[in-house]
């Protein structure tokens, strides 16, 4: 039982947002990091992701019943109630507000809080309705390295600003990466991502765009005088990189695995960026 509620929280998006957290915390901090103030903003915002989370997991277990990789979801099989889902999660996000509340500051709150209205209700709207519930969902998914910048500066800037443009450009390749391998899953659930509406073509299409969009706002960070030479190194391989690979998508026959690729790259490419962004200040 125990374990049924630890993965409705998704531990594994709570992970990876916490890396992103991360890195905008220590970029912010300058290698002058309070201890007390880092712990808990993890706590907090972990708390939040983890709510959302389990609101998602309520929300969609009539489309997870349809779908391979969901089915056996708690929350499908049974194994917690959903009155039960819901008052867990309820506990967890304002647990978790009145800790970014008290222990960090009321921007950093506030935007916990907007990213978490993004993923639960605006999200869960529209990814049922159409094609840009993808964009709607990295807006959510971009707000975890503003969320670390601002609990150190309590303000937001044009660092803060990159570090969202760089997770909302990273996010759309990476999620029509998964979309393209799970086509039929998402076609089965009635889900309308754009491979399923609007083809392979114009999903390879807007990969591309959305990966030049990243490597672009993350080579900025070191233009703009936020990151040292070695980032600058490192953003500029990741970016090419990845662009390479995406422009392959054109020439391949079997899409599913190049699908995979490309979702695998962007997982090394973000924890790449991330750890480098988290230990620049002590960095050419």
């Amino acid at each position: 039982m125990l374990k049924d509620y630890y993965h409705l929280t998704k531990p594994g998006i709570i992970r990876g947002n916490l890396i992103s957290t991360i890195a905008g915390f220590l970029l912010a901090s300058k290698g002058n990091v309070k201890v007390g103030l880092f712990v808990a903003t993890l706590m907090g915002i972990s708390m939040v992701i983890a709510s959302a989370s389990v609101f998602n997991n309520y929300i969609d277990r009539d489309i997870d019943r349809k779908m391979a990789r969901t089915k056996k979801r708690a929350l499908v099989r049974g194994a917690i109630t959903g009155r039960n889902a819901l008052i867990y999660a309820s506990i967890l996000g304002v647990s978790g507000e009145l800790i970014l509340e008290i222990y960090t500051n009321w921007l950093t709150a506030l935007i916990t809080l907007f990213g978490f209205v993004m993923y639960v209700v605006v999200y869960g709207i529209w990814k049922r309705r159409s094609t840009l519930g993808t964009i709607v969902g990295s807006v959510s998914g971009a707000t975890p390295p503003v969320i670390g910048y601002c609990a150190v500066t309590g303000r937001l800037d044009s660092a803060a600003l990159l570090l969202f443009l760089i997770l909302v450009f990273w996010q759309m390749p990476h999620f029509f990466a998964i979309a393209m391998y799970r086509l039929k899953d998402y076609a089965t659930a009635g889900i309308p991502v754009l491979p399923v509406k609007k083809g392979l073509l114009v999903t390879k299409i807007q990969m591309l765009l959305f990966t030049l969009g990243f490597a672009l706002a993350s080579v900025m960070l070191t233009v703009l005088g936020y990151t040292g030479r070695v980032y600058f190194g490192v953003a500029l391989a990741i970016g090419i990189g990845w662009t390479a690979l995406c422009v392959q998508g054109f020439r391949v026959s079997d899409n599913s695995r190049w699908a995979r690729q490309m979702f695998f790259f962007s997982l090394i490419a973000l924890t790449l960026l991330c750890a480098t962004i988290s230990v620049d200040h002590f960095l050419p």
